[in-house]
């Protein structure tokens, strides 16, 4: 029989969905070590820097680097929607999930500004992503 979790800081959680959610840090964090999702992050993370590599290496005509740098841009857009998520969430509903770990009043300000931080870099790298991939896809299938 499992014992009873640990308690979760919500604040916790969204510093690291906004900084290393791209690895699934925060899942590792909430869920623990045996939870799926948190290390179904990592590789495509690792793939997509692999395509930024690339990207950097041979140029930015590299089609390959082209393709794999947007699944680096989606793994980073999601990775900033869990942090605005768990960093907007209410205190008693952080309590009823996860424990007593989101206080309603000192450090609520610390998981708020996390999911500031969170939306401004989210919407930058979504927008940068659609952007990209737009654009490769009009410069590939233009007509000449």
């Amino acid at each position: 029989m499992a014992g009873p979790r640990p308690l979760r800081s919500r604040t916790l959680a969204t510093w690291l969905a906004l900084l290393g959610g791209s690895f699934g840090l925060h899942r590792f964090y909430l869920y623990g070590m045996a939870d799926r999702w948190a290390w179904l992050r990592g590789p495509p993370a690792l793939v997509g820097a692999f395509g930024l590599w690339r990207m950097r290496q041979y140029g930015s005509e590299d089609r390959l680097g082209s393709v794999l740098v947007l699944l680096l841009g989606a793994v980073i857009a999601v990775a900033m929607l869990e942090a605005i998520v768990y960093g907007l969430t209410p205190s008693e509903r952080w309590n009823a999930r996860f424990g007593a770990g989101a206080a309603p009043g000192r450090f609520a300000w610390l998981a708020i500004s996390g999911a500031a931080v969170a939306l401004a870099l989210g919407a930058t790298v979504t927008m940068a992503t659609i952007a990209f991939a737009a654009q490769r896809y009009f410069e590939w299938h233009a007509p000449g």
